[in-house]
């Protein structure tokens, strides 16, 4: 009989602080990078409109994970959470089933690890404002882990109440505008990606942007001209130039893979990141299955795994 423990949301959250996601998504990417983490494609089962559902496989650490996860945007209306799923580790020398993780917990993690790891890789050094577009759960994640690597962060969404709500509870402050919160040094924008918010021209020199909205076919946050302007960077071409924010710019020959570098290969010193203080960089985040497996991880190595439930098989 296999005995897996369970981490529910808060289980998660408990074990890992925003820190240490940031730390363990960074040793992810170079591990990826270097080949020593693998990652079989994210595969997607559709439902469009309403959403869909997300498979994603990786192997690394000595484990190896698959992750089942939805998104469905309208589920908040219907008082539902956007997404839901859970997470699966197994022993990758045996076969055998360590852990079930909530997959909502693990996912706001580590989007607000990648996010904030962009931009403190790829900003300029001075860089003094940060702002996160989008208060869901993980543009919540997002502002809290700036705040926990000590930079203050501005918040804005299209819900002034749920912006404001948000920022109290973290301690943020809220941005007077849009346009104020487009303007800061450091951008994460976390919205649905169904409407563009960065049009042509919309971002300075010297700024950077992480976006990460689009994480499925058809989704943008930001119009291809503009994309076309900057030094790009992305979690995982493959990924990236299929489904994710590039997808548009490279189905219309703005931008080809010549143009975008890996994150990972920046973070493992292979390829340059920022050159000049007057780039503007953008990070386009999918979400990979190796970021889950890195917090997953981090959350085994933390928690006291003799006080938690467990699953019988």
């Amino acid at each position: 009989m296999t005995h897996a423990v369970v981490l529910d949301g808060a289980a998660v959250e408990a074990a890992v602080t925003p820190a240490r996601a940031v730390e363990a998504v960074r040793e992810a990417f170079v591990a990826y990078a270097r080949g020593e983490w693998s990652m079989p494609p994210k595969v997607y089962v559709t439902n469009y409109p309403a959403g869909d559902f997300r498979a994603m496989p990786a192997l690394g650490g000595g484990a190896a994970l698959l992750k089942w996860i939805t998104s469905f945007p309208g589920n908040p209306t219907k008082g539902l959470p956007t997404v839901t799923g859970v997470v699966l580790v197994s022993d990758a020398s045996n076969g055998q089933l360590r852990a079930v993780l909530d997959a909502a917990s693990v996912t706001a993690l580590r989007t607000g690890a990648a996010a904030v790891l962009a931009a403190e890789t790829l900003g300029r050094a001075d860089a003094g404002t940060a702002s996160v577009i989008g208060a869901g759960v993980n543009g919540a994640a997002a502002a809290r882990t700036f705040l926990a690597r000590g930079r203050p962060v501005s918040l804005w969404d299209l819900d002034a109440d749920r912006a404001a709500s948000v920022a109290a509870g973290l301690g943020a402050e809220v941005a007077p505008s849009l346009a104020d919160a487009l303007g800061a040094d450091l951008l994460v924008t976390v919205t649905p990606g169904h409407a563009v918010l960065l049009e042509e021209g919309t971002l300075r020199p010297g700024q950077h942007v992480s976006l990460m909205g689009a994480d499925g076919p058809g989704k943008a946050e930001a119009a291809g001209a503009e994309l076309a302007r900057a030094r790009l960077f992305c979690d995982d071409w493959g990924q990236a130039s299929h489904g994710g924010e590039l997808a548009h710019a490279v189905e219309d020959g703005l931008i080809g893979e010549d143009d975008v570098t890996a994150i990972g290969d920046v973070l493992a010193g292979i390829a340059p990141g920022r050159t000049r203080d007057d780039e503007i960089t953008m990070f386009d985040s999918t979400g990979l299955a190796i970021q889950d497996l890195a917090i997953a991880l981090a959350a085994l190595e933390a928690a006291d795994l003799d006080a938690l439930p467990v699953l019988e098989l």
